[in-house]
């Protein structure tokens, strides 16, 4: 009967140690869903409540040792995580789970040769486990083999797999791709990542261009283009309504296109039906560009004709539906809020349009209108009081959609990933976003870190508004975006932040800003310091048009910018331009303007540099290079030490590393 009896215990303690390890993959699977970080650290404590009555009861269970491990991992503790992974398998070599986390966690110890091997085990074991070859991308891509791991991921989502992980991962494939050739799957993969919602449309540009460049023979200056059939062509409709496309044999086709469009309607006075998604489609892009595409004089004229015609209708108080077609043409040359006759549009809300026409009327109408309001609260908008309407700054870089990331913390990222002590931290830390631009990096460090507040700056008003408009749009509600002024107030009433991270450097024309100043009084100890080493926009175009600036006392309006762009385009195949011409920044106006009349001023890194080089004051925990691959920091700061010497042979300037810098005191 005691016999008997154990038998039975046993089988009930098996059936408990079951269901413990189902509620724990449970509560494990919620604390990765899209749910808030709160929720997540409590889906993930309750994790760990249930793994710890199993290994109190079963100190060896290979499941929950595994499991624990992948818990330890995402709270950053890697060494934690290898040990459990590892204990795991001597308790149950065969876990092809184990050799996927081994990979995940070698991944996250940049180690991406190593994961490879860890995930070719474990599909030995297991040939269908759809993590381990979704590792092997990741793997793949992290070492570089961009081509091999976009047709890892182009797999994955044939055979249904949709995680967000993969879209991303073969968009960032896709950046680095060069398309020679005209593919039917290739263009397929494209339609599919910007059909697809949630990701960073903008960054396709230079691959969705290639692909276009390739379809239409835009090498051949005899190649055919009918408009019916680009009309017709979804590839080139999303492109147009969700990214910037950087070639200039594009730009030309674009702007043939759209002089087609303008010439039947010249001919027939009518838009027809079928024409309507590319004028719309090409009214959104031609917005984004900050209208730098040029118009001939004839196009000129109409669309002067077709605005006056609009003026009267709206005064003889003519239907909203008998406007849209003349709306929609001169959408395509120039923003109608910069019209005599914006006033009157504003009577109808975004809604009333038809809804295919609300991108284009967004875009040209009412995201303007906003992004003005918000302008007004600003001392900076007096400046722009002289302009005309159309040489206003445009918001550059033009983005929609912040990149994906996991949810995590700042207080995590410090610790775990620069070494720091956080126990002196408050709850909630704060962040400053230094030449944040139109924001993207900023609002992603603000949505994604669970304990931050952000304070973006910017010298560009346009990029304020805009910065501001979106992140209302967002619903991110932990960042403000303020021009310099505001921020030095901020930092004059003794506030302090606890990360400062450079983006674009001010300009010269901020003559009161000094980036050390800010790091070295806005800052408390252990706060932290993020820059690159390199300055962009130096091309040898840069610095030509530049010359030519100061040669000729250019001044910042929308014809001065065409023209000058105008004289790169028509000399394309000088080598001097080669640089500039594969830069997004070319080809939209708001680009031109911040790399030819408000170019980076080296000297504020140069002061920065300095302040941090100081040892006794700030000692350096984190640098990587450009592939984001961590170096070991002795070396790097040999080089400040000889640069701070005035050795130029060891300079990190020009370098484009990243480094991370902690103030001691």
């Amino acid at each position: 009967m005691q016999a008997q009896h154990s038998i039975h215990a046993t089988d009930d303690q098996r059936a408990c140690i079951a269901r413990l390890l189902l509620q724990a993959n449970l509560a494990y699977g919620e604390s990765n869903s899209p749910v808030s970080l709160i929720q997540s650290a409590k889906a993930r404590l309750e994790c760990r409540g249930y793994l710890g009555e199993v290994l109190a009861q079963e100190p060896g269970n290979a499941a929950a040792l595994g499991l624990l491990g992948r818990v330890e991992m995402d709270d950053g503790q890697l060494e934690k995580a290898h040990t459990l992974f590892t204990d795991s398998l001597s308790h149950d070599p065969a876990q092809p789970q184990q050799f996927t986390n081994l990979g995940y966690w070698a991944i996250r110890s940049e180690r991406p040769a190593l994961a490879e091997q860890y995930f070719l085990q474990a599909l030995e074991m297991d040939r269908q486990s759809a993590a381990a070859f979704c590792g092997i991308a990741h793997a793949k891509r992290i070492q570089g083999a961009f081509d091999v791991a976009y047709l890892h991921y182009r797999k994955l989502l044939q055979t249904g797999l949709e995680w967000p992980s993969v879209y991303s991962g073969m968009l960032q494939c896709a950046e680095h791709l060069d398309v020679t050739s005209a593919d039917t799957d290739i263009a397929q993969d494209a339609i599919a990542l910007l059909s697809h919602d949630g990701l960073p449309h903008q960054e396709l540009g230079r691959f969705v261009a290639a692909i276009i460049r390739q379809q239409y023979d835009l090498t051949d200056p005899n190649a055919q283009i009918f408009l019916d059939a680009a009309s017709q062509d979804s590839l080139l409709l999303l492109a147009l309504n969700k990214t910037l496309m950087p070639d200039p044999a594009v730009e030309e086709l674009i702007t043939m296109l759209r002089r087609s469009v303008l010439a039947e309607v010249a001919q027939t006075a009518e838009l027809r039906d079928e024409l309507q998604p590319l004028a719309l489609a090409l009214a959104v892009y031609v917005d984004r560009t900050g209208y730098a595409l040029t118009a001939d004089e004839d196009e000129e004229r109409l669309i002067d004709a077709i605005n006056d015609s609009i003026s009267a209708q709206l005064a003889l108080g003519d239907t909203q539906d008998s406007l849209v077609g003349s709306l929609i043409l001169s959408a395509m040359y120039g923003a109608l809020f910069h019209q005599p006759f914006a006033v009157q549009l504003g009577a109808w809300n975004l809604v009333d349009w038809p809804a295919g026409m609300q991108a284009a009327m967004a875009a040209s109408y009412y995201d303007r209108a906003m992004e003005e309001a918000i302008k007004q609260g600003f001392d900076e908008k007096s400046g722009e009081l002289v302009l005309e309407k159309t040489d206003l700054p445009q918001a550059w870089p033009s983005w929609s959609t912040l990149s994906y990331r996991t949810k995590s913390s700042l207080k995590g990222a410090l610790a775990n990933e620069l070494g720091v002590a956080t126990d002196a931290c408050p709850d909630t830390l704060r962040m400053m976003v230094c030449g944040a631009r139109s924001g993207q990096r900023a609002m992603e460090l603000a949505h994604y870190l669970s304990d931050v507040e952000v304070i973006a700056v910017d010298e560009s008003l346009a990029n304020i508004a805009k910065a501001t408009r979106m992140a209302d749009e967002l619903g991110i509600n932990n960042i403000v975006f303020w021009p310099w002024s505001v921020a030095q107030r901020f930092l004059a009433d003794d506030h302090k932040v606890h990360w400062i991270e450079i983006g674009r450097l001010p300009s010269a024309n901020m003559t009161d800003v000094s980036l050390a100043a800010l790091a070295n009084t806005g800052t408390t100890a252990g706060a932290i310091v993020h820059m690159h080493t390199g300055v962009s926009e130096q091309t040898s175009g840069d610095r030509h048009i530049r010359q030519l600036v100061a040669r000729h006392a250019l001044k910042p309006t929308r014809p001065a910018l065409r023209q000058l762009r105008k004289m790169v385009l028509n000399n394309r195949q000088d080598p001097v331009w080669q640089a500039l011409l594969a830069d997004p920044d070319f080809y939209a106006l708001g680009g031109c303007r911040d790399r030819w009349f408000a170019e980076q001023n080296p000297e504020q890194l140069n002061e920065l540099m300095a302040l941090v080089s100081n040892e006794v004051d700030w000692k350096l925990v984190k640098a990587r290079d450009t592939d984001g691959h961590s170096l070991a920091t002795g070396p790097v700061q040999k080089q400040i030490q000889a640069e701070t010497l005035g050795s130029e042979v060891q300079s990190l300037m020009g370098q484009d590393l990243s480094v991370y810098f902690q103030k001691r005191r």
